[in-house]
């Protein structure tokens, strides 16, 4: 019996010693980790403006890329001659107008679509970059 005590007390006398020893160690890990973590705060806190700038940089370039990938693919309608199916595929232009915009040819150049009183200055914003008279 002796026995079994002396090695419970042993036991339990190296049970308390460890956790002595990890609730030491969980005091400097609990500080290394707020360290961390405020340092890391810092960190993000002093990165985002320049994030964000990027951020609007790729925007710029992407938005940039793509009017002159759109410029460089698209044909432009020549109002003397598209077809009435052609005109209805521009923005915001109906069969109406379409029929408006054959009626009144021949153009001099495409800002007589306003002029002529076919299209509002409005409506003309909208196609004035795919339409051309040739």
């Amino acid at each position: 019996m002796n026995m079994r005590r002396s090695l419970g007390a042993l036991g339990l006398g190296l049970t308390l010693a460890a956790a002595w020893a990890v609730a030491g160690c969980s005091d400097d890990s609990a500080e290394r980790e707020r360290k961390i973590h405020d340092e890391a705060a810092k960190a993000a806190a002093d990165a985002k403006p320049v994030v964000e700038e990027a951020g609007r940089a790729v925007k710029a370039a992407v938005e940039g890329a793509k009017e002159g990938w759109d410029k460089g693919t698209k044909k432009t309608l020549d109002l003397n001659e598209a077809g009435e199916d052609d005109l209805t595929g521009l923005p915001g232009i109906s069969k109406r107008e379409a029929k408006r915009i054959i009626a009144g040819r021949p153009y001099k150049d495409a800002h007589q679509l306003v002029s002529k009183r076919i299209l509002t200055e409005a409506q003309y914003e909208k196609i004035k970059d795919d339409v051309a008279v040739k």
